[in-house]
């Protein structure tokens, strides 16, 4: 590994020299930001709309997933090259450290952000609930849950946080920055409204979720106090099922007779067609939640954006949860 970071940093800098971008941050008139995913990216595209000279780069597109995405010599540019850098700072992101962290230095005019350390206390460990399957080669001392962009309370801290360092980093725009922050935050604001509204005071059938599937959304059932069973954690590798888990999930399945088995973007949905076959609730129906985990190219161009995708979750969960009826 080592010399793989090793052989990348020297790939990276030879194309800093070529492109002439060694040490041009500073000179140039551009100020760049750089963020691994979409949430992010679209946060960032609301607070600096309208900024002048700010160029925005989302590195993981095209539909790549966060778990298995790692950076290429010409994504390593983009970033030694860049004022502000933002990424979630989990387990998926050991890279940053390992190769990317000797581009941000003291008092340089270059930022590097972790959602993660934002997050601070509030940041969740990976939890192993009842019936789930633990990896075999499971880390004892566990791991964040780096899923935090999933919840809209976290959002609202982000953006505010983010807008605050921006105004920092590039007082030019700090006023652009503060302004539209507010904005968003307002639309933030409603959005976590909508789900309180529909999740908390509204009248439901169901307090519990079960997925047929990794589970990446615990700082959202934790922010509406509901319960959950799941396959796998959020970032577990694993897609095969063992009996046991199958035959858990199928029991809580029947016994609370749940209205449907979820699925996150990506599932071809085959173990929660078995939990429903092997469970006698036949009748569950099969739906899915977007974990904005592999955002398509094609849903940006579309005009998805992470509130669009949390609207469209909350109406998923009403259905699974039967609020209103």
């Amino acid at each position: 590994m080592k010399r793989l970071i090793a052989l990348m940093l020297t790939a990276v800098m030879t194309l800093c020299l070529f492109a002439g971008c060694g040490t041009t941050t500073t000179e140039s008139k551009a100020f760049k930001i750089v963020t691994t995913i979409y949430p992010v990216y679209n946060w960032l595209q609301n607070i600096t709309d309208g900024a002048e000279n700010v160029e925005l780069t989302l590195l993981v597109e095209d539909g790549k997933d966060i778990h298995n995405y790692q950076p290429t010599a010409e994504d390593m540019v983009k970033i030694s090259d860049c004022n502000y850098f933002v990424y979630v700072g989990g387990e998926s992101d050991k890279w940053v450290n390992d190769s990317a962290a000797a581009f941000f230095k003291d008092n340089d005019g270059k930022y590097k952000v972790s959602l993660l350390d934002l997050l601070g206390d509030y940041a969740k460990d990976e939890e192993l609930v009842e019936g789930m399957q633990a990896e075999e080669e499971e880390d004892d001392d566990g791991a964040y849950d780096e899923h935090v962009w999933l919840s809209v309370k976290n959002a609202e801290l982000f953006c505010r946080e983010l807008a605050a360092g921006l105004k920092t980093a590039d007082s030019a725009n700090a006023d652009v920055y503060e302004k539209n922050e507010k904005t968003y935050q307002e639309k933030l604001k409603a959005l976590d409204d909508k789900h309180t509204d529909a999740l908390v005071k509204a009248d439901k059938k169901y307090d519990t979720l079960l997925f047929g599937d990794r589970f990446p959304f615990r700082y959202l059932v934790d922010d509406y106090k509901l319960k959950y069973y799941a396959a796998f954690a959020g970032c577990s590798a694993d897609s095969e099922a063992s009996f046991e888990t199958v035959a858990f999930l199928a029991d809580k399945l029947t016994e609370l007779e749940l209205p449907a088995v979820l699925t996150i973007d990506g599932s071809d949905g085959k173990l929660a067609e078995t939990i429903i076959e092997t469970s006698d609730n036949k009748t569950a129906q099969i739906l899915q939640l977007n974990s904005m985990q592999a955002v398509s190219k094609e849903m940006i161009d579309s005009g998805d954006d992470y509130i669009g995708m949390m609207e469209k979750n909350l109406d998923v969960l009403k259905t699974a949860l039967a609020v209103g009826k």
